[in-house]
């Protein structure tokens, strides 16, 4: 029998391949990172202080808005921290938690694109009952379930993953704690952790992308039955800045799974684009693009100096 010591504390190596270009990095994602802070406040401001916004629509993008803080929050502020020269290192309960939000909240962005596709479905196929239907009651229940469901799924594969004993090796070659970083770390048996991981993320993503085309197609059919070029026009521009937001999210995942041998690299650029890009670009999709949301913070802003002036 060997002696093994305990980890207690894990090492970030960072984003592969790219020695030197620290100082770059580190503007460029701060910049993003607070276009990102910046995009999702207002948003959330917007949705919140505006009655007229008080529909199903805005209150699904409320939560997405929630969704993209939190879930850049999870992973970013670590590194530029190391990418400013701090420290690389992150208590094995720091690892735990990073494992834990990033994939309560990844889980929780797939159920909540799906609900906001049935949304859209609903309000494109049948517009007369569109109130009835998603009616405060279920728009609750569903964005109850979205987060609960993301929950469950991190509770699953963060417990899998840390129930094994870590000891000896505690360098993770990646920039933040997931779990294919950490699982060759362990000393024990990983391949029932691997096997629930790979089929429960895969599982959960297709379905859900699944029912989004299905609902999409949906709406396709229906706006090609719209007789008149404005009906047909107005109908697509509501659904076409959330369909912009699921191709921004599923694109780079599907690009990275179509190749058999993914580089390191290519990996962390992907991850990077899911964790930080494509919160920023849901900021500018969701408001520059969306004249309820500019029309609402305009009204805000307006009255605030207002206000201001009076005083």
């Amino acid at each position: 029998m060997r002696n093994h010591t305990t980890v207690t504390e894990f090492t970030l190596l960072g984003i592969p391949e790219t020695e030197g270009l620290e100082t770059i990095l580190f503007f460029l994602f701060l910049s993003l990172y607070l276009c990102t802070l910046l995009g999702n406040v207002l948003i959330l401001t917007a949705t919140i202080s505006s009655s007229w916004l008080h529909t199903p629509m805005y209150f699904f993008l409320g939560n997405l808005s929630m969704f993209d803080l939190g879930f850049s929050s999870t992973t970013v502020p670590k590194m530029l921290l190391y990418l400013s020269g701090q420290s690389q290192g992150i208590s094995f309960q720091g690892c735990v938690s990073q494992v834990f939000f990033y994939h309560f909240l990844g889980c929780t962005e797939c159920f909540l694109y799906t609900v906001m596709a049935y949304d859209r479905f609903v309000a494109i196929c049948y517009p007369l009952r569109y109130m009835v239907i998603m009616n405060r009651r279920v728009c609750s229940i569903l964005a109850t379930g979205t987060w609960t469901g993301g929950c469950v799924h991190a509770i699953i594969l963060t417990s899998l993953t840390f129930q094994l004993p870590y000891c000896d090796s505690n360098q993770v070659g990646y920039y933040f704690c997931d779990i294919p970083a950490i699982l060759p770390l362990a000393c024990g048996d990983i391949a029932l952790a691997q096997r629930v991981g790979f089929t429960n993320v895969g599982l959960l993503s297709l379905i859900c992308f699944f029912l989004i085309l299905v609902s999409y197609t949906r709406i396709g059919i229906s706006i090609s039955k719209i007789r008149s070029a404005e009906g047909r026009r107005r109908a697509f521009s509501t659904c076409s800045a959330h369909l912009t937001a699921i191709l921004c999210a599923y694109g780079p995942v599907i690009i990275i799974y179509l190749q058999p041998n993914p580089s390191a690299l290519l990996g962390a650029i992907i991850q990077i684009m899911n964790n930080l890009v494509t919160p920023t670009l849901n900021t500018l999709i969701y408001s520059l693009r969306n004249k309820d949301v500019k029309s609402a913070l305009w009204n805000i802003f307006h009255k605030r100096g207002f206000s201001v002036k009076n005083k």
